[in-house]
């Protein structure tokens, strides 16, 4: 198995092909880094500058560039012997036209080649959705599209579509009879007679509809429905008079806008198709299909189904088998009906091709140690690494000023289980009602549950959902193990304390989920029970998602920094102890896991969280400044009704914000007002408190982003903001330092987001997608390297002085990874041992070594600078650290040499911190 030393993720749009890959393989190379780390490169919806709304997952996006212009790419890679991490979708692809697969589910129904292909509910209780598919893609009620003219019928070559501006949906073939029968004698007479030969063909068109659903099947009906729309199209365009005869019948269907019965043909038409148009918001409490999260537009894949999982991965086992792709993540594991017998299977197809899942772990919870695969994708690495530097001493101090200044004081456990509560009734609400219908029907084939309402199942369900401790457990069809019977267990003694009166219906929910089978139940009914539990299953992550990571985290913002995917803002921050405890045990399990610090999905970039940790070593200052700048802030607000906007919490949210995400160079002639605009109503959207992506309130948003821009414009604000946000923005380019050494030298894989080699000030998708000038970082590595080669100290001391340039992270980037390519098998597989730190500032260091036989490697990070130097100084040399020092283990060597400032340093049995710091202020010391 290849495993990569350091990754670099690389999101391909049209705005960055694999032309514009190649033209930086070399600087990568140069970086240190081993294998590219690329988003999905398969066929995705026109212009998706993300690539996961997939609508062929066999063909390269031709967006991308060319098959040769990808073959060029790989080539060069291997010209530098580099690998390639692909991020592969098996869960879900786009509901869209130009995904042929689903159209043609939408065109042929049950007799559909893929009508098994897509996670659809075809027997649905409400009777609209029997046998037909929601499409919830219009913008308005279905009524109102249609009388309003935005529904229309056209005619091509394909054969004849239902059209939504840009959706394209196809016409099921027995349709077409309504469609031709219509004002049929007209064309008879327009021809001379219904003897003429073309009025014949229609005829015998009509005959051949008619019977193709009754008397021919698969390739037989497929070809059958090719000929009798070749047949129509050959006389459409051949013809004048049947010409106009279509063209006037659509003309009739699309109806008369401010005529409402016109439609009704129309209307008619619709309702015999195997999909129901419908506006988007009816996908939150109505539907049929299984989503990506709530996301209408992408509709999930049944890859548990063999024949999809080969189907739906040919291209990429044709890659892994020519040596194109090295390595595979996982995206969106959790989204499987099982993740375990699809990542069984996935490895016996790509047999040593290394493997990694998006997989979000809460604090202390396990990644399945039986998955045969070499880890996460980073999220829990990140939040670990960020947990400590954040002070949790202040707790206490924090909650306290978050409470002042707010008003709030409701406890994260509380608001955990609130905002869960409040998508299961709103958001997933269709969802919560399939499942509860599903459960009803297993319930009324037990003595036992033969009573329950399916009101009370429901209730019960949503309580238990609500209050899932993590994202999802993983029984299958091998039963459950240990880790899955905890986490029932803990969650169905919560609920029964929640919801009393419904004890009953839990414990018969509890008997199902713990596989705990009654007697005398048929082989049709164990299988029922056993997929109520996988669905189940399914629906506990997107809930927890978008619950918590897409709700909450945007709600309690006690310390925003720590509102980061797979983290627990309940918890102020994380120990050094724990930390070290966290990575002993990846090297011992997951030793080639990733390690992310900043992704595509990450809430803000990653040196906005360093900057934010700092705010938590300085509580009293920190408040100090939020009230002077409510204070001058207070005349922006606007009184809409009985609230002002913004409310405080969403101030202290924009003030938190504004402190990490500010440049270091002025705003003036930049997009910063308008990217910061962009956030904040996302923010406030997907925070649901005020105003929402379902129900989202005008007023308010104008408001907010009014606020904002006189914010933004305002001198004296500006003026008064700006020594204390350079303050914190100075420790915090310590803070990306030590993080950046951290992450390359800590058990696992050091993954780097594009362009996170410099200052990652980013706000959330889409705003960290934003372009990446390569030229400037090709021609900043350049220099750094001639001038490292000539002169070190000299070189550091130049980047030290002119730090908010960002070189100096490139530098130290390059230089650790450099070493960790020189020391692959020390990082690879080297011990973890956490060191012993004494001294005046023991608590502001952290340490650990690294040791494969007789090579060993220390690194050096300082924390919670802000109690160590006063701003302005740097944390260097002895007068600073006083007799701060590591001791060393027995047998450890006496000489090393810091692989970032290439100095010397003698140790009899400890290194003095001071030293170590001399001339950098992290060090990485290899013997």
């Amino acid at each position: 198995m290849r495993i990569p030393t350091a990754t670099y993720r690389i999101q391909f749009h049209a705005g960055f092909k694999f032309e514009a890959a190649k033209q930086i393989v070399a600087y990568l190379s140069e970086l240190g880094i081993t294998d590219l780390y690329a988003s999905p490169i398969f066929k995705a919806r026109k212009g998706s500058t993300h690539g996961y709304d997939v609508v062929d997952s066999n063909v390269l996006n031709p967006e991308l560039g060319t098959p040769e212009e990808f073959a060029a790419l790989r080539s060069e890679l291997q010209a530098k012997n580099m690998g390639w991490v692909q991020d592969i979708v098996p869960n879900h692809m786009a509901y869209d036209s130009e995904n042929l697969l689903l159209m043609d589910v939408l065109e042929n129904g049950q007799d559909s080649d893929y009508f098994d292909y897509f996670d659809i509910n075809w027997e649905h209780h409400y009777e609209n959705l029997k046998g037909r598919v929601l499409a919830p893609l219009m913008g308005s009620f279905y009524g109102e599209a249609l009388e309003n003219g935005e529904i229309q019928l056209s005619y091509d070559e394909s054969g004849l579509s239902v059209n939504y501006y840009s959706s394209k949906l196809p016409v099921r073939i027995e349709s077409y009879a309504k469609f031709i029968t219509h004002n049929l004698g007209h064309l008879a007479r327009e021809l001379g007679g219904k003897q003429h030969p073309d009025f014949v063909k229609f005829l015998g068109i009509l005959y051949l509809i008619k019977n193709v659903p009754s008397e021919t099947k698969g390739k037989e009906r497929y070809d059958q429905i090719a000929f009798v729309k070749g047949l129509v199209w050959e006389l459409y365009i051949n013809n004048p008079a049947v010409k106009d005869f279509i063209d006037k019948n659509i003309e009739f269907f699309n109806g008369e806008k401010g005529n409402p019965e016109s439609f009704n043909s129309l209307d008619s038409l619709l309702s015999e198709q195997f999909y129901r148009l419908s506006f988007w918001k009816v996908g939150a409490e109505e539907i049929n299909y299984r989503r990506f999260f709530t996301v209408n537009e992408l509709i999930s894949v049944k890859v548990e189904e063999i024949k999809v999982f080969h189907k739906n991965h040919a291209l990429i086992f044709q890659m892994v088998e020519e040596g194109k792709f090295t390595g595979l993540r996982i995206d969106h594991i959790d989204g499987l009906y099982d993740p375990t017998e699809y990542l069984t299977r996935l490895r016996e197809k790509t047999g040593d091709t290394y493997i990694s899942v998006e997989k979000i772990l809460e604090q202390k919870e396990n990644l399945p140690e039986y998955w045969p695969i070499q880890g996460t994708s980073g999220y829990d690495y990140l939040i670990y690494v960020n947990g400590i530097f954040c002070q949790r001493e202040n707790e206490e101090k924090f909650s306290e000023i978050y409470s002042r200044f707010t008003r709030l004081n409701a406890p994260y456990e509380q608001l955990f289980y609130d905002k869960k509560r409040l998508i299961v009734e709103r958001n997933l609400a269709g969802d919560v009602d399939n499942l509860a219908q599903l459960l009803k029907t297993v319930s009324g084939q037990s003595r036992h549950g033969n009573d329950f309402t399916r009101f009370g199942l429901q209730k019960a369900l949503s309580e238990v959902l609500a209050l899932f401790p993590v994202y999802r457990t993983y029984i299958n069809q091998e039963g459950l193990r240990e880790s899955d019977r905890f986490y029932i267990k803990e969650v169905m003694e919560k609920a029964k304390q929640q919801v009393p009166p419904l004890v009953k219906e839990l414990n018969f929910i509890e008997k199902l989920l713990l596989l705990e089978e009654e007697e005398n139940l048929t082989t049709e009914q164990k299988e029922l029970r056993r997929h109520f539990v996988m669905k189940l299953q399914q629906m506990t992550s997107p809930l927890m998602a978008k619950g918590i990571e897409d709700t909450l985290f945007y709600v309690y913002n006690r310390l925003i920094s720590l509102n980061e995917v797979g983290g627990n803002p309940g918890e102020f921050g994380i120990s050094i102890a724990d930390f070290h405890e966290f990575n002993q045990k990846q090297q011992e399990i997951w030793p080639h896991k990733m390690n992310a610090t900043a992704t595509h999905d990450t809430k803000r970039g990653e040196d906005v969280r360093a900057r934010i940790n700092v705010i938590s070593e300085i509580p009293e200052e920190w408040e100090k400044q939020v009230k002077a700048w409510s204070e001058i802030n207070k005349s922006k607000k606007k009184k809409l009704k009985n609230r002002m906007v913004p409310d405080v919490n969403d101030e202290y949210f924009f003030y938190q914000t504004l402190v990490g995400t500010y440049p270091f160079e002025d705003i003036k002639d930049t997009d910063f007002n308008e990217r910061m605009k962009n956030f904040v109503i996302k923010a406030v959207r997907e925070a649901k408190v005020h105003t929402a992506w379902l129900r989202p309130d005008s007023d308010y948003e104008d408001a907010y982003m009014a606020f904002v821009d006189a914010v933004l414009e305002d001198e004296q604000f500006i003026k008064e903001m700006l020594p204390f946000q350079k303050m914190v923005a100075q420790y915090g380019i310590f803070n990306s330092l030590s993080q950046t050494l951290l992450k390359a030298t800590a058990s696992g894989v050091p993954d780097v987001y594009q362009g996170t080699e410099f200052w990652d000030l980013s706000h959330v998708d889409p705003d960290n997608r934003r372009p990446v000038d390569f030229d400037l970082r090709i021609s900043v590595l350049r220099d750094i390297k001639e001038k490292a080669q000539k002169d070190i100290p000299n070189l550091i001391g130049e980047l030290l002085s002119t730090r908010e340039d960002a070189r100096i992270k490139l530098f130290l980037s390059n230089r650790v990874l450099e070493a960790r390519k020189e020391n692959r098998e020390l990082f690879q597989a080297g011990d973890y041992l956490p060191l012993e730190v004494t001294g005046k500032f023991k608590d502001n260091v952290v340490a650990f070594a690294r040791k494969y036989g007789d090579k060993v490697a220390i690194a050096l990070t300082p924390l919670f600078l802000t109690s160590v130097v006063q701003p302005g100084e740097d944390p260097l040399g002895e007068a600073v650290w006083n007799d701060t020092r590591i001791e060393l283990p027995p047998g450890m060597p006496s000489v090393w040499k810091d692989a970032i400032a290439a100095q010397t340093i003698q140790a009899n049995g400890k290194v003095l911190i001071g030293e170590a710091f001399r001339h950098f202020p992290v060090a990485l010391l290899i013997n």
